[in-house]
């Protein structure tokens, strides 16, 4: 058999460097990396520049020439790069720049092939485009409203991206979104966003080895024309839908420290406003690729201790009665973290930040009824898979979709199909719609009904969602439940003060 040509973005970060190794195990890819020319890049890949089946471009994403050069000859484009948190929340401006126009120049140098209908191109995207699904709407599937949570700059990015890909008239074409990866180094994680989850928030995880297992199987395995052209949630399975109280209790005690409670305390945490949710539809991409490995998930976590520096172990050294002593040292310094500037969640109480205090908690008087452990009711939501109406009946098939389902699609998102006539079964030509705002805008049914897409011009700038539910009933499914209705809240340029534009 002859190699097939990989092309593969992002290879220096966590699920790109596990596609990576992934692919070159396997011996039978010619694998193209498009890297930027950092110090820590060409230490990391400086093994490989004389290998025959690795090719390097020194470039960037933003770089039309590089994305040519690295695109042209190959049959597979993984593109997993681009900026991500914590840098992506530091930069929003340089984030969605970066990242769409990385998704622009990918298009285009398919496009510029001898053949683009050869090219198979397979993005990823992210769990963080449908934003904060707290219980009790924590069950989702791709097609539900595009909901981007307040401030997620690096969301907005991977949103426009998406569309970029789904509206290209490429023939093959799959976004992925990729949920928490679960890898050694989260087990590092110091920064004050680890306390912008909600205790009783959800997510279904990925393992890092599941996810480079994907990336290479979409490259090995021959797979249907129905794949490509369409929307799927990765996640590890049943086993790996955990709670956010769940996860820092699994993470905790991989280094041997002490429980949650110990170490913090519940009003440093957010009540709302971040993503993750557990998925109805993440079997699917299993059942066409294979990539879950199925290790139960307390094994997983202990095995992802054994991989960083023994000192973060220290603590499984130690009697279990020393847990308190540890806990009392450490306080502070966790503490310490919550409080820092811009990010830390005790910082914007200090700051009386009401515009962060009102995304993430609702009020101050919510942050203060947090209160104490003794008082917060830690839960483990309906185990029940619900889902979302999606506004038209999905019941049929899409070959016998038609111009009246997305009429019907329409008027639930508060709009009307502007477009008076549609071949049937054509979800990939573009349609008229109007928003309730009254934005005209084109766009395929794909991308609104499979994707959750909606105007473009309305993505999500001001962050007006109370307005936005009012008007637009399959919104408002995924924001009343979890916002009041009286709220009115509108977030606009004020967002970026603080922060240094590239």
């Amino acid at each position: 058999m002859s190699r097939k040509t990989v092309l593969l973005t992002g290879a220096s970060g966590t699920m790109g460097l596990s596609g990576f190794k992934f692919l070159y195990r396997r011996k039978r890819f010619d694998i193209v990396l498009l890297l930027r020319e950092s110090p820590k890049n060409v230490l990391l890949f400086q093994k490989y520049f004389d290998d025959p089946h690795v090719r390097i471009v020194w470039g960037d994403l933003t770089d039309y020439n590089s994305v040519l050069e690295a695109v042209t000859g190959c049959d597979y484009v993984l593109h997993v790069g681009g900026m991500v948190s914590p840098a992506a929340d530091y930069f929003p401006k340089k984030t969605i720049y970066t990242n769409v126009t990385a998704a622009e120049n990918i298009v285009k140098a398919v496009k510029a092939q001898p053949d683009p209908d050869a090219v198979k191109v397979v993005y990823i995207g992210t769990v963080a485009e449908t934003g904060d699904r707290n219980p009790p709407i924590h069950w989702g599937r791709t097609g539900d409203p595009i909901k981007i949570s307040i401030y997620d700059h690096y969301a907005i990015s991977k949103v426009k991206a998406e569309a970029v890909f789904a509206e290209s008239g490429l023939k093959y074409w799959v976004s992925l979104r990729q949920t928490g990866i679960l890898y050694p180094e989260i087990l590092k994680n110091m920064d004050p966003i680890m306390f912008h989850v909600p205790i009783n928030g959800v997510l279904e995880w990925a393992t890092v080895e599941d996810s480079g297992r994907l990336l290479a199987n979409v490259c090995d395995y021959e797979l249907p024309e129905e794949f490509w052209r369409s929307f799927y949630n990765i996640g590890s399975g049943e086993q790996y839908r955990l709670t956010n109280f769940e996860f820092e209790e699994y993470l905790l005690g991989a280094l041997g420290l002490p429980g949650t409670k110990k170490l913090f305390n519940a009003n440093w945490f957010i009540l709302r406003n971040f993503h993750g949710q557990w998925y109805t539809d993440s079997d699917k991409l299993e059942e066409y690729l294979h990539f879950r490995h199925n290790v139960p998930v307390d094994v997983y976590f202990k095995n992802l201790a054994k991989k960083v520096p023994a000192y973060y172990r220290a603590c499984l050294m130690l009697p279990k009665f020393m847990g308190n002593a540890v806990a009392k040292a450490a306080k502070p310094f966790m503490k310490k973290i919550a409080k820092t500037d811009i990010y830390g969640t005790l910082n914007w109480r200090f700051t009386k930040n009401k515009d962060r205090i009102t995304a993430y908690y609702g009020s101050v008087k919510n942050w203060k009824n947090i209160g104490t452990w003794d008082s917060f009711k830690i839960i483990r939501p309906s185990e029940e898979p619900t889902f979302l109406d999606h506004g038209y009946d999905e019941s049929k098939p899409v070959s016998e979709l038609g111009i009246k389902d997305m009429q019907k699609a329409a008027k639930f998102r508060g709009g009307e199909c502007v477009s008076k006539v549609m071949v049937k079964g054509d979800m990939f030509t573009p349609l008229v719609w109007k928003s309730a705002r009254g934005n005209v805008f084109e766009m395929t049914p794909n991308l609104v009904l499979k994707g959750g897409h909606w105007c473009p011009e309305e993505l999500p700038w001001p962050w007006d969602y109370d307005t936005e539910a009012k008007i637009n009933p399959f919104f408002a499914q995924v924001w009343y439940p979890l916002h009041d209705k009286s709220e009115h809240n509108v977030y606009d340029e004020r967002i970026f003060k603080g922060f240094e534009d590239f």
